[in-house]
């Protein structure tokens, strides 16, 4: 299996740092092909913004996502875009790697997505959830949180962690075509001592031995939805 680390933090001794490495010592030693995107290390450019496009087929009026089609057609996407987006294409899974910040991705790493995640190559007219251009690959999100496990549910005062996540692995991930496998969060772990850090590491390496047994998020597929983007009603239940 070959597989995508996309790393998203600018600290090579955090636990993200820790987590990512561990996650590309264990899977070589389980004989899958790892990739490592690390975006700080790389200076990813996280705006898009014109230059993204080669050559524009409208210089007087950015229209991003008839921009992002017309260059998907004409090769004409900036190269940086260009690498990552085979990476996806090369990939049987991605893990994002990150802290959560401000209940969200970091803005290096939703740039990543911003700019990789284009139309014409993992969305567009027919290509969204289960028809996204990604699918048939899965994805995972391993993530650091700041504050403790306990605020993270339906009466904590951070919100249950499927509420937050689910932007991501249903807005993004899932909308793509990837199929979100259960998510692994690490909870607070500058709050924790030396011995927790390395027990949540242990856990980790337990999730990454049992990747292949894990199932997908169970979202719905399009053929669920009504033309109004309902669920039927045999799929209310």
């Amino acid at each position: 299996m070959q597989i995508l680390i996309v790393h998203a933090h600018e600290e090579h001794h955090s636990f993200n740092a820790a987590m990512k490495n561990l996650a590309v010592a264990t899977l070589e030693e389980q004989g899958h092909r790892v990739v490592v995107s690390d975006l700080y290390g790389m200076k990813f450019k996280a705006v898009a913004d014109g230059e993204d496009f080669l050559e524009r087929r409208d210089k007087s009026y950015l229209k991003r996502q008839m921009e992002e089609k017309a260059a998907m057609e004409l090769g004409t996407l900036a190269h940086d875009i260009v690498i990552e987006q085979q990476k996806l294409l090369a990939a049987d899974l991605v893990i994002l790697q990150f802290p959560l910040w401000w209940f969200g991705l970091p803005a290096i790493l939703k740039g990543w997505v911003d700019r990789v995640m284009t139309m014409g190559f993992a969305y567009g007219a027919g290509m969204r959830y289960d028809q996204g251009g990604l699918k048939g690959r899965r994805a995972m999100l391993a993530l650091t949180t700041g504050g403790p496990e306990s605020t993270y549910t339906d009466t904590g005062m951070s919100g249950s962690m499927d509420q937050i996540l689910f932007p991501i692995q249903h807005g993004i991930l899932y909308f793509c075509g990837l199929q979100p496998l259960p998510p692994f969060v690490a909870y607070g772990p500058a709050h924790q001592s030396d011995e927790q850090r390395r027990a949540e590491l242990a856990r980790y390496h337990q999730r990454l031995l049992a990747l292949d047994t894990l199932e997908p998020l169970p979202f719905h597929p399009l053929a669920h939805y009504d033309e109004r983007g309902q669920l039927r009603p045999e799929w209310l239940t």
